[in-house]
């Protein structure tokens, strides 16, 4: 029998799988203590409820903030959701009246979603267009806002081009203003090293799945006196902004997850960036015509993102399927053409034809060699075919 080789994953954005040893950390609360945290009348719950509380504070500690400002969520999205429509409705109540909000173009779609929702609820958006690498100047920024502009939401590391974005001096800007600040930062915790208080965040979105974390966890972490308003009722867990019971082994996997992440911090970000930047320099090389999306200095060390001229998207993708997974968009975007690649000023045609090829703790320089190989021969047999026609 032929056994087919596994195909090389090359879209670690999209997800990551968990790690051995956030498996073992996970693994007694499936069985041995699975107590409800909030059922604090027996020992099961109470010792769910330590566990829940040591778990907190690990992550709080990571993270340089106090544990009460880490409200745990089912992942980003919700996080991101929690924090935009929790906090605009909030305001609105404060204020009696909506007001203004302002974000980029090129964000996810969990929070552009939810803002364009709250202004059908009443409240104006003004969605900013980035330069053509992707980053949002601090000008453009200051232009924008309103005497009524209460927020603004501007990711940290995009998650298609992986560009990150000057957010201290934009966060400063809005601390001038008085605007409270939030970032989805679900791309880049784990990747990159950063302080929430020393860029001046006020409400930061945290994802558990993109940092080699079990999936269906996440976490918001509020600045002390910022009004949040609950999306959902029901129980008073995670300060009652977020009722329901608590998912303890997701909970403990994710601080596992993040306890791993920040020990391996530099040599991992030293270690992808030099592979990131071969297979950016191998692959450019042999094809000359490639066009990178985003900025290579303020980037993810993980990513690469880029165009194929002269080629349809449709059959780019088809021809790497059985030997590299990689992406076209967003793993959020359902196949739609990518509103980030628009946004830096690719066409409908360019974004189509268009790769997201992020690395792993686990890809090596072999795969590396053989992807970049792989992407040549489809490029060239793709190209050489329209030749003929």
């Amino acid at each position: 029998m032929i056994h087919q080789q596994a195909p090389l994953n090359f879209d670690y954005q999209a997800t990551t799988p968990c790690d051995p040893e956030v498996l073992e950390a996970m693994a007694p609360y499936w069985k041995d203590f699975w107590g409800n945290a909030s059922s604090r009348q027996n020992t099961a719950g109470l010792y769910a409820s330590a566990a829940l509380s040591v778990t907190r504070e690990k992550l709080a500690s990571i993270l340089k903030v106090k544990p009460e400002r880490l409200i745990f969520t089912s992942g980003a999205t919700e996080a991101n959701n929690l924090a935009l429509l929790g906090h605009a409705r909030a305001k609105a109540i404060e204020f009696g009246k909506p007001g203004h909000l302002i974000t980029v173009s090129t964000e996810h779609n969990s929070v552009l979603d939810p803002l364009r929702q709250l202004t059908r609820e009443g409240f104006s958006l003004t969605e900013l267009q980035p330069d053509s690498e992707g980053i949002l100047s601090a000008e453009k920024l200051i232009q924008s806002f309103q005497n009524d502009t209460f927020l603004v939401s501007i990711m940290m590391a995009n998650n298609e081009i992986g560009v990150l974005q000057p957010l201290a001096e934009l966060s400063s800007l809005c601390r001038q203003k008085g605007v409270i600040f939030h970032t989805d930062a679900a791309q880049a915790f784990g990747q990159i090293d950063f302080d929430i208080d020393e860029i001046g965040i006020d409400l930061l979105t945290l994802s558990g799945h993109k940092i080699y974390g079990p999936k269906g966890i996440g976490a918001l972490i509020i600045r002390e006196n910022i009004p949040i308003h609950p999306l959902q009722w029901g129980g008073g867990q995670e300060q009652c902004l977020r009722p329901g019971t608590v998912p303890i082994p997701l909970a403990i996997g994710m601080g596992k997850a993040a306890e791993l992440a920040l020990e391996t911090l530099n040599t991992r970000q030293k270690y992808l960036s030099s592979l990131r930047n071969k297979l950016w320099t191998d692959l450019k090389s042999e094809i000359p015509d490639l066009i990178l999306n985003g900025s290579m200095e303020y980037r993810l060390p993980n990513n690469l993102n880029f165009t194929v001229p002269g080629v349809r998207g449709s059959q780019l993708q088809h021809s790497l399927r059985s030997n590299l997974i990689c992406s076209s968009a967003s793993a959020c975007s359902n196949g739609a053409p990518s509103h980030v690649l628009r946004g830096i000023g690719r066409t409908l045609k360019e974004s189509e034809a268009s790769l997201r090829l992020s690395l792993g703790k686990e890809t090596t320089i072999s795969q590396v060699k053989s992807a970049i190989n792989i992407i040549v021969k489809v490029v060239k047999d793709l190209k050489k075919d329209r030749l003929s026609l």
